[in-house]
């Protein structure tokens, strides 16, 4: 959602902004409209002298950094001496001046946009704001308490730890997490990928607002029906009046402009337009059309007052989540604009446990990785934050759906009306926020809470009563049954809320059959990753592997001494209580051992494409019983070893090239048991493909062992079988371990999908030798690499040091004799690239006889 509000005629004077401009600086281009609060902050540990600068938005932590007071909290195992920030209390503190103008306005309200978490707000020494809840906006009037000069204000920040504490010590039971009582961002206490960073400070913008009379408070866009001739619509516009006045709306759309008179009540007036747009042009999801959107502004004329606009980018679009019962269940999936379509995409996390830090820049590049890896979808994980409104604007303008979870992950919540009047207003808020954006699929209540109730084991480990277990379960209720689905119904009409994901636990066989599914056999359970070809649920909202991150970001958090598995700084980059065991026991039954510790980290992400990739192959081959497949995860809070495709630097792991491959509209799917060798197309096209099936066996030298071509049709937004075959036709007895199987699917001259499968695991590989050769040349976007081998040459990666920029393709195969060209995208020119570059195969990791 894009909101601005535009004020035409002021209460002000020249010298009012010119007073205000000393601190603060002003929002808006031209018109002036608010005045923000983002100047001459100092923070200071509560009850001692002494302070340090502070920036606003931003948070204890890196206003210590800044300061030069802590070290980098990233590096090594700095993470374990800087918990003591989470346990003491912080007061920021600013200076403003206000003149008798803005004081003379009927309204001047201060803002905060996000306040994490439990704070007192002062201003001029009187209390304005208790606050409690990071997710939320809050805001005052504080007119009465302004003052000619210099304005203080004080937000007084208490330790959410000792308030967890105190919350815990009150209810009479323990519930599993104690962290569960504060609302605030889970991940920030510690996660099985994110480390123990317990924030506070003023996350996100601060303001005052000020005005006279009438104000036109949000603006919705009810899209009520749509064919290809209109769409027909609703604008409802909240406004709050101080008193009985005439007035007029206005809405200004694509091919119209209509007016409504309105008598305004003191209080919240809601008055509603009608209107149409007429031929609309719909809103697709990445891959299946364009992400039109359109801009509507709606604008409050009072009487005898100033006007006030807000502006909506809509999209126009149907979507439906379909739940049809079938011989096996029931089916789980998105109905975009009438097409069944299949969702691709991952769980999304916050990036960077200090959120302020996130820029525009980095939410771009990350949505950008996400398209380019053909997602059209994302789960913004419930332990995470609603995220901020950029996330959701480039969403929408990308094509990316938004799975979007409310804040609440693995724990039983309390019950008291404390809390949940918070959390009332935080939905209804954050639901308000979000709701005009064509990207949110769905609302879910929470992550895994139902399946954690009924099969982590919670009720005999923490020894709960018969009445105890009623009252935890009857809490539960409430909230995702009662008062949540009631606020979306209210609030976004219209829109699917899901209560929990998953909606059964993955121990169950039911699991399979309805409903998403969290799949984590692969990994927790231990279960050999060919399990994932069995275990294909409706819909796969959450599966995953670990995998270290690229040597460039390991790099980054260690000295060349710590870069061994058992140091105390990698170590305190595996959150996971198994996860290196769990790399090493998958390694094993997978690959040969790697020779170093660099080698290990280019395995081990070969073993997670490998591991995941099987999944997501399994899955779009299951379409129409499988409608989407979300894998865990798609980025990182942290560099760190995780289930992550993007690290922390936005580095693409070997997972996203196989994500990219698996996820583009046409993808060959191979797949093969003990006799047979069977070749699927997935298909998202909107029509069929008239193809060439290309079919070759090859030795590592290049001799052609196999070789045939196919006519076929493939069927539009599917998936089918195109070829199959018993393996003794296609590979001579005992040459299975030197082989691999080239396909193409080609159309006009034109490779349409290539793919290349290996008949035997990586670890019964004969691989040769392969020297690879490189013709290097400069080139628009960067630098293009022919890269060729005589020998076939496995998962081949290429690393350019001191040269920012991505790899058009990596981790992929040579086939002997052919040649590949990839592009460095680099805005680094003049550069001696052969020099620069390192190029690795799957034979140099192993170690040496």
């Amino acid at each position: 959602m894009s909101m601005k509000i535009l004020i035409y005629t002021g209460c002000f004077s020249a010298a009012a902004v010119l007073l205000f401009q000393l601190s603060c600086s002003r929002e808006g281009g031209g018109e002036m409209d608010r005045i923000v609060l983002d100047s001459s902050w100092t923070v200071s540990e509560s009850g001692r002298e002494g302070s340090i600068p502070a920036r606003v938005p931003g948070c204890i932590h890196t206003d210590l950094l800044a300061a030069g007071e802590i070290d980098d909290p990233f590096f090594a195992d700095n993470e374990q001496y800087l918990q003591w920030i989470g346990e003491r209390d912080w007061v920021y503190r600013t200076e403003f001046e206000a003149d008798p103008a803005m004081r003379a306005c009927d309204h001047v309200r201060l803002v905060f946009e996000g306040l994490d978490t439990y704070a007192l707000v002062t201003l001029n020494g009187m209390l304005l704001l208790r606050t409690d809840n990071m997710f939320r906006t809050w805001s005052a009037e504080c007119g009465p308490y302004l003052r000619a000069g210099a304005n203080t204000l004080t937000v007084r920040f208490r330790s959410p730890l000792r308030e967890d504490s105190l919350f815990a010590s009150r209810l009479g039971y323990p519930l599993p997490d104690q962290r569960a009582f504060t609302r605030k961002a889970p991940y920030q206490y510690g996660w099985d990928w994110g480390p123990r960073f317990v924030t506070c400070g003023i996350w996100r913008p601060v303001y005052l607002e000020y005005w006279n009379g009438p104000r036109l408070e949000d603006l919705q866009i009810i899209q009520e029906s749509v064919d290809r001739h209109s769409a027909r619509c609703r604008a409802v516009f909240f406004i709050s009046s101080p008193d009985s006045r005439q007035s007029r709306v206005r809405l200004s759309f694509a091919g119209g402009r209509l007016e409504k008179n309105a008598d305004l009540e003191p209080g919240d007036n809601r008055i509603e337009v009608g209107f149409s747009i007429p031929d609309p042009e719909l809103w697709w999801c990445n891959g299946l059309g364009k992400q039109h959107l359109y801009s509507i502004t709606g604008t409050l004329e009072p009487e005898n007052s100033l006007r006030t606009s807000l502006s909506r980018r809509i999209g126009i679009r149907t979507l439906e989540v379909i739940q049809t019962p079938d011989s096996s269940g029931s089916s789980f999936g998105f109905r975009l604009n009438g097409i069944d379509m299949f969702a691709k995409g991952a769980n999304y996390i916050p990036q960077d446990s200090f959120l302020p830090r996130v820029s525009d820049s980095r939410y771009r590049a990350l949505i950008e990785s996400s398209v380019d890896a053909n997602m059209n979808m994302l789960r913004v994980w419930g332990g995470g934050i609603y995220e901020n409104d950029l996330f959701y604007d480039l969403c929408d303008e990308a094509g990316l759906l938004v799975w979007q979870d409310f804040i609440f992950a693995c724990a039983m919540y309390p019950g008291d009306e404390r809390f949940l009047e918070t959390v009332r207003e935080e939905a209804t808020q954050n639901v308000r926020r979000l709701r005009n954006h064509p990207c949110i699929a769905l609302w879910c209540g929470n992550n895994e809470i139902d399946e954690a109730w009924h099969n982590w084991g919670w009720q005999e480990q923490y020894g709960y009563s018969g009445p105890v277990q009623e009252r935890i379960w009857n809490d539960y209720q409430t909230l995702f049954h009662r008062m949540l689905p009631d606020i979306v119904g209210a609030e976004d009409p219209g829109r699917f809320y899901w209560p929990s994901s998953p909606s059964i636990g993955w121990g169950h066989e039911e699991a399979l059959l309805s409903g998403d599914m969290h799949y984590w056999g692969v990994w927790w359970g231990k279960e050999p990753f060919d399990v994932y070809e069995r275990k294909v649920g409706r819909f796969m909202s959450e599966y995953g592997f670990q995998s270290m991150p690229d040597m460039k970001t390991i790099m980054a958090f260690t000295l060349p001494e710590d870069r061994t598995p058992d140091s105390p700084a990698m170590k305190n980059h595996q959150k996971h209580p198994f996860g290196s065991e769990a790399i090493d026991l998958y390694m094993n039954r997978t690959y040969n051992r790697p020779k170093d510790f660099e080698s290990y980290a280019y395995v081990s992400q070969l073993l997670q494409a490998r591991g995941i990739g099987i999944a997501l192959e399994a899955h779009r081959r299951a379409r129409p019983y499988c409608r989407g497949t979300l894998y865990w995860q798609l980025n990182d809070c942290w560099p760190v070893i995780s289930w992550s495709s993007v690290d922390y630097y936005n580095r693409w792991k070997a997972l996203h090239y196989t994500a990219r491959r698996v996820f583009s509209d046409l993808a060959l799917l191979p797949v093969q048991n003990k006799e047979d060798l069977a070749v699927y197309v997935s298909s998202d096209r909107l029509g069929n493909t008239p193809a060439v099936l290309g079919i070759r066996v090859l030795d590592f030298t290049g001799t052609v062992l196999y070789a045939n071509e196919l006519n076929r049709s493939v069927p539009a937004n599917s998936s089918t079988v195109l070829f199959q075959a018993p393996l003794a036709d296609l590979v001579p007895e005992g040459m299975q371990d030197r082989a691999v199987l080239a396909l193409t699917l080609s159309a006009g001259g034109r490779v349409l999908a290539s793919r290349t499968w290996l008949f035997v695991k990586p670890l019964h590989l004969r691989l040769p030798a392969a020297e690879i050769t490189t013709d290097i040349t400069s080139c628009r976007e960067g630098y293009r690499i022919r890269l060729r081998s005589e020998t076939y040459a496995r998962a081949v990666y290429l690393r350019c040091d001191g040269v920012p920029g991505r790899f058009t393709d990596n981790y992929f195969d040579l086939l002997p004799g052919e040649e590949r060209e990839v592009i460095l995208r680099s805005d680094v020119r003049g550069v001696n690239l052969k020099a620069r570059l390192r190029i690795v195969s799957l034979v140099d990791s192993y170690q040496e006889d």
